[in-house]
C-alpha cells in the first residue's frame, strides 16, 4: 500500500520536474489527476489502494482499516445496483488553496444506466503526497 503511494509520488514529482523547467506547476491539474488516480483504483478493485489515498493518521488499527475497505467494496457494489456501476470517472474543475496546501477537485462519475454526476473530493498536500480528505 505505501509502495503505491510511494510509486505516485514519484510519477507526481518527476511530471513535476519535467513541467517546472518551462513553467510552473499547475498544483490544482496535479491534484486533480491524483484524486482521479484514487478512484480509478476504486473502479479496479484495488480497495486497499483507494483507502491508501486517504488522509488518515499514519498509524490506524487494522481493524478499522479493513473496515475501510469493506466501505468501499460496499460503495461499489451499492452504485452497481443503483446506477449498473461507475464506467469511468473524468477531471470536471479543480482549484488550489496554497494557503492550506489544499485542492477541490470536481470528478465525473460516468454510469452505466447512462447517468452522470459531478462529485466533489477535497484534497490536502501532506508530507509531499495529494490525499483525499
Amino acid at each position: 500500500m505505501i509502495a503505491v503511494v510511494e510509486r505516485i509520488v514519484l510519477a507526481v514529482f518527476l511530471a513535476c520536474m519535467l513541467v517546472a523547467c518551462h513553467k510552473k506547476v499547475d498544483q490544482a491539474q496535479v491534484a486533480a489527476q491524483v484524486a482521479k488516480n484514487y478512484y480509478d483504483y476504486l473502479l479496479d478493485g484495488r480497495y486497499d489502494d483507494y483507502v491508501s489515498g486517504t488522509n488518515r493518521p499514519d498509524s490506524i488499527p487494522e481493524s478499522y482499516r479493513s473496515q475501510l475497505v469493506d466501505n468501499a467494496r460496499m460503495f461499489m457494489r451499492q452504485q452497481d445496483i443503483e446506477h449498473k456501476g461507475i464506467k469511468g470517472v473524468g477531471i470536471h474543475h479543480a482549484s488550489f488553496n496554497e494557503k492550506a496546501s489544499s485542492a477541490n477537485v470536481v470528478l465525473t462519475f460516468a454510469y452505466g444506466d447512462g447517468t452522470s454526476e459531478q462529485v466533489l473530493v477535497p484534497m490536502v498536500y501532506r508530507n509531499g503526497v495529494w490525499l483525499m480528505r
